[in-house]
Order: C-alpha cells, then structure tokens, then sequence
C-alpha cells in the first residue's frame, strides 16, 4: 500500500485504540461512582455489627429519609455508633434533611437543614459544640434531648468541680437588697427551691454543672421574678451572677412554655429570615460573647440553640450560624439593626428582652438604635414580652428612660460593690501625671495573679504597653477601641491564660467582663465619673472572691474625689487623712455625677414620683438562709 493509506491506517489504529481506552475509563469512572467511599475508621465497622455503614453523606444515598440534592455545602455528620450513616441533606435544608435515627446512629442534614447533622452522642447540635440531636433543618426546636456526652460536658463545663471551685456564693447572703412594685414574688433559698417553680430537669442539671451551688442575692429574687412572667430592672454590684440571673429563668420558661411556631416563608423571598425567640442585647463585643458561653452552658442538651452576632466579624459567617437554628440571639445594637434592615432577622417572635449593662445601651449614644430595634421593627409590645434590665447603675435618668420599654416592672436593687463586704480592698495613690509611671512600677511587681490597668485614652494604652514590654520587660498587651476583633480576643486570650499577667485597658474592657484570677484593678487614670468607677473596679473581687482596686489620684480628678471619698467611707474603706484634706482642697460645686441610692447603685425612681404598690420592701437584709418575698 502507497504512504497515504499506511498514515490512514495508522491513524485509524490510534483512534481505535483510544476510543477502547475512553470506553475502559469511563467504565471504571461508573464503576467507581457505584463503589461507596467508606472512611477508614469505618471500614471494619459493618464487620463487627454484622451490617455495612450505610451513610455517605452529601444527599440522596445516606442513611437519613428524604435527603434531598447532593450539595458542595453538605458538611459530614457526627460518626455513628450503630448503622446509621453519615445523614444526607437538602442542598438548602428545606427539604427533609436526611436524618437518620438507626440504633443511635448519625442523621444528616443539608447546610442550612442540618449543617453538621444529628449525633450518636444525643446532644443539642450547636455551634462549634455540635454533637447531634438531629440536624438543623431537622431538630426539634426546644425538645430535650437525655442523653449526654462527657466529652461535651468537659468542653463545655471543664473539670467536674464541687461548690464553684473557689467562689465564696455565702458571703453575699449579707448583702442588702430592696425591691418595689406590685405583688412582688417570692425569693428563694437555694436552687432546690426552683423546682416548685416548674424549672425542667435538664435546666437544673445545668446548673450544677456549672458550678453553681448556692443563689446569689440577684439570683435568688430575679430568676422566680422572671419565671413568674413580670418584668423587672434589676441593680446588682457586679460579679454577683446577673448573667446567670436572666439565662436561667429565661430558658426555663421557654421549655416550660414552649417555643412559638416558627411563620412559613414569605412568597417570592427566597433569603431565609431568621425569629429569635429571646433576644439579649449588650454594649461591648466582648460582653456578648461573655453572655453566649454562659448561654451554651444553661442550653446544653435543652434543644434551644443560641447565636451570638456583634460588628468587627464578617457578617457572612454570623449569617451562617444563623442558618443553623437559632432560639436566644446575643446582639450588639449595631448588628443587629444591620440584620433587621436587610431583613435577615425578625423580631415577631420575641418574647424575652434582655438588656445586659442597659445604663450603658441607653446612654452615650445608643439610644436612637435601641429605640429604633425595640419601638420601629416588628417586636412584639411590652404587655405581650417579658422585658429584663440589668446592670450595676441605674441613674434617674437612665430609669426614666428606660420606662418606655418596661411594663409593671419589679425593681430590685442589691447592694453596690463593697457596699458591705469585704470583696475588695480599695486604696488611692496620690500620683502626679509625671510620676505616675515610678508609681506603678513601685506596685506592679508587689502584685500576683493579674492585673487590669485603666486608662483614659486609647493613645495612652499603647504607650503604657509598649513601655511595660520594651522597658520595663513586663509582659502586657492592650485592648481599646481601635483594636480590631481578633486583636481584642487574643489580647484577652492572652491576658487569660496567664501569657501576659498586665492587660491595659479603656472602658471598653470595665462593663460586664468575666475574667478569672484577676487580683489588682489600678485605675492609672481614673475616670470622669463614680459609675464607670464601680464597672471598673467590679472587674476583681467577683462572686465571692477578694481582690485590690487601687486609684491614682491627682488635680485632674477633682470632679470624682469627693464621691470616691464617699464610697470608700460606705464600704468601710481606709480613708488617709492626707485625701480627706485634698478632697476639701478641691471640692468643686456640681461633683461627678453622684447617683441617689447611697449603699445602692441606684433606687426606684417611681418613689420618688409618688407611685404607690400594692406590695413594697424597703432595705430589707436577706439572712443567712436565702432570700424570702
């Protein structure tokens, strides 16, 4: 044969042979695509059981009913313990999710209708913390799971401890306390008591679990106050347990009472809308996310699943969370007015409204966005929520204010810090500005444990810190304002965990921050007024621990000495003559804002408008064995 039909033949060789090898890979790709991927840890599972796993996860084929369309977003379910499987999903989860319920095993779950799935371990699903009780798309909303999972329990709770490890609950049993309003409910004794109020049994396990053993004042009136449907504004010292105070009683009655049904999706709006049912906002990033691991622990196994949403995160992966079930929302003002403008978030289902630090949400500022989440969305009314207001200074003012949101409230107020006890020891330091560096230096290395610093400005801070490290060889960090999120988490990471003992600070950091083993508050400026002064040095001595708050005082502060002169008296501290005389030296007519309510942070302001109660205790003493109405 000529050339031209060699090279033809030759070609059509070479076609037929890679039309044979395309033929023999797409068999083998079909072949592959029937032969299930079964991790390695599972591989001998279906041996041992005598049955074969049978989830593979991503939809369709998984162990889970209905699972909906194979999705990039599906995400692998807890392992299983028998069968079950890996869960499928619906790519959006609003198709049946998947889950799978075979002898314990995983269910599933698309990504917004299950995300991680169900669990063998039995658990509420949540956040990082997910461990089952259905996926999302397909949990029970508010049902109680009684199952446990140790190594939850530990990530959660820690080590098992006895009594609060460490923390003193007795030694606020000498506290004063006042309440006013119309037919104020009973106190209780101890925690036992809030059976008889129909408290669910996994909340009390909770409880315990945290440590928890003995009521403290402001829990010991709030939580029956809260059960029992009123509204309350509630005026504790701080680190007298007021998170504890509204999470307890608030998932208690949303178990009790049951969850609202949630309302079927608008026709035609495809982005999914998401209805808290309670909604705790707070000033400060890092004081939600103090409310939110509080919130994980009182939730754990109950079924009700809580988010927390704050400014400085990307909003995508908050929305996400959201995605996921969400029954108690811990919010800043500012995000949340965000979601609610783009109709992300609804408030019709609300029926619990906490302010955590409400002095600080309805001054300086907030106000109009607070006004505009509580009074211009879709929240229900104050007769048809239950609204509490918590913080460790109500002024007049503030309490005027914060009438428009309340209705036929209790006012409780307990002794403000120090008040009576011995918690913390106060000192003051005269310090001019230039000297007050040789000041510190001559106190920080007589100082254990750690030691928040509070300054005025945020400049300030980062002098201060980079002088502590660099000159001083002290290890310290900083957080203000001006710090991004994840530079104030791991500063105050670090500053936990012992890593660098000396955190310095402005206000940001003196509302509301639960942080353990701090010892010594030194207030290197102090602030421009007593209140800010009570949040600052409530930072140590908290639930029954002692601590030292010490103040540099100068000229500058003239306009706060005569109350901190005042304060120190009511707690029965040291006064040295020397600032007895500098403070008739400076007295200035107008003083620093001194609030009414002389032991207390604040009084009921409708006293003093000449409003009658049916039913009013007045600076009344809890005894040593509980609190009673």
């Amino acid at each position: 044969p000529g050339p031209c039909l060699r090279a033809s033949t030759r070609i059509q060789e070479t076609h037929g042979s890679r039309n044979i090898s395309t033929e023999k890979s797409k068999s083998s790709m079909s072949e592959k695509k029937i032969k299930a991927y079964i991790p390695p840890h599972l591989r001998n599972r279906g041996k041992q059981n005598g049955s074969s796993p049978k989830g593979e996860g991503g939809g369709g084929r998984g162990g889970g009913s209905g699972g909906g369309r194979s999705s990039r977003f599906t995400r692998p379910a807890s392992e299983p313990v028998r069968g079950g499987g890996y869960g499928g999903g619906g790519r959006y989860g609003d198709r049946e999710g998947g889950y799978s319920q075979n002898s314990g095993g995983s269910g599933g779950g698309g990504y917004r209708g299950g995300s991680f799935g169900g669990g063998s371990f039995g658990s509420r699903s949540g956040n990082r913390f997910d461990r089952g009780g259905g996926g999302y798309g397909r949990r029970e909303r508010g049902v109680p799971s009684k199952t446990r999972n140790e190594r939850l329990e530990k990530e959660l709770f820690g080590e098992k401890k006895s009594g609060g490890e460490g923390i003193n609950f007795k030694k606020y049993d000498d506290i004063p306390v006042e309440k006013s309003g119309n037919d104020i409910p009973d106190g209780i004794k101890s925690f036992d008591d809030l059976k008889k109020l129909g408290i669910h049994d996994v909340v009390a396990e909770n409880i315990a679990l945290s440590g928890y053993s003995h009521p403290t004042p402001v829990q010991k009136h709030s939580i029956p106050t809260v059960i029992s449907g009123r509204d309350i504004m509630s005026c504790a010292q701080t680190g007298s347990g007021k998170t504890a105070a509204f999470l307890i009683p608030t998932i208690s009655s949303m178990l009790k009472n049951g969850l609202p049904p949630l309302p079927r999706s608008e026709g035609g709006y495809r982005r999914q809308i998401f209805y808290p049912v309670s909604l705790v906002m707070s000033p400060t990033r890092e004081l939600a996310t103090q409310i939110y691991n509080e919130a994980q622990k009182f939730t754990y196994r109950t079924g009700i699943r809580p988010v927390v949403v704050y400014g400085g995160q990307q909003a995508r992966d908050q929305l996400r969370e959201l995605e996921r079930g969400v029954e108690i929302l811990v919010a800043t003002p500012g995000r949340l007015a965000d979601f609610i403008d783009r109709r992300r978030i609804s408030l019709k289902l609300v029926r619990y409204l906490t302010f955590d630090e409400a002095d600080r949400m309805l001054d300086m500022g907030f106000e109009p966005q607070i006004r505009h989440i509580v009074e211009e969305c879709d929240m229900p009314t104050s007769k048809d929520r239950i609204t509490l207001m918590f913080s460790a200074t109500f002024p007049n003012e503030i309490q005027r204010l914060a009438r428009d949101f309340l209705h036929d409230y209790i006012f409780l107020t307990v002794g403000r810090v120090g008040s009576t006890t011995d918690f913390i020891t106060q000192k003051v330091e005269y310090a001019p500005e230039r000297e007050k560096r040789d000041k510190l230096m001559d106190i920080l290395p007589n100082c254990e444990g750690l030691t928040l610093i509070f300054v005025e400005t945020k400049r300030g801070a980062d002098q201060l810190e980079y002088w502590l490290n660099d000159a001083c060889g002290i290890g310290a960090t900083s957080i203000h304002g001006d710090r991004s999120q994840q530079e104030r988490e791991a500063a105050l990471n670090e500053f936990r965990t012992g890593r660098c003992p000396v955190l310095v600070a402005t206000d940001v950091a003196s509302r509301g921050l639960d942080i353990n083993n701090v010892m010594h508050v030194i207030n290197f400026d102090l602030p421009s007024n007593i209140d800010d002064y009570v949040h600052r040095i409530g930072r140590t001595g908290r639930c029954g621990k002692t601590g030292t708050a010490i103040s540099f005082v100068n000229e500058r502060n003239k306009n706060i000495l005569r109350d901190l002169k005042d304060i120190l008296s009511e707690a029965k501290q040291e006064v040295p003559g020397w600032f007895t005389q500098f403070v008739s030296s400076t007295r200035t007519h107008g003083g620093g804002g001194r609030r009414s309510g002389g032991r207390f942070g604040g009084r009921d302001y409708r006293k003093s408008q000449g409003e009658r109660f049916d039913q009013r205790q007045d600076r009344w003493r809890d005894n040593r064995q509980g609190g009673g109405g």
